[in-house]
Formats: structure tokens, sequence, C-alpha cells
């Protein structure tokens, strides 16, 4: 039983150490994420504007297709 007790507190104290002491000190990175949301955004636009009609209309024949069955 004592081992068993050994094991979970070496456990416990690795998690501690590689995981919650880490993320203590980390202030975050809110720039980059700003750029990766701003981008992500960015090629939804550009995409949207490109492919919407050829979308909108590849949905519509495959909807008139199912609903005509």
């Amino acid at each position: 039983m004592e081992t068993i007790y050994r094991n979970i507190f070496g456990c416990m104290f690795w998690i501690r150490r590689r995981v919650v002491e880490p993320m203590k000190n980390s202030r975050g990175d809110v720039p980059g994420w700003v750029l990766v949301v701003l981008m992500t955004a960015g090629l939804v636009t550009v995409l949207w504007a490109v492919a919407g009609p050829r979308l909108s209309a590849m949905l519509s024949r495959s909807l008139d297709a199912v609903s005509s069955q």
C-alpha cells in the first residue's frame, strides 16, 4: 500500500512540476493569436469571394437532386 501512495505522490509531483508550474509563468501570445484570427478571417473572405457562386450553385444542384427523388 505504501508503494501505491508513493507512486501517486510521485505522479502528482511530476504533473505539478511539468504542467502546472509552466502555466503559471506563461503570459500568453496575444499578438500571435490575433494574427492567426485575422489571417483566417482573410482567407475565408477571399475563398468565399472567389468560390462563393460556384459553391452556391453546387449546393442548390445537390439539394434539387435530393428533393426530386
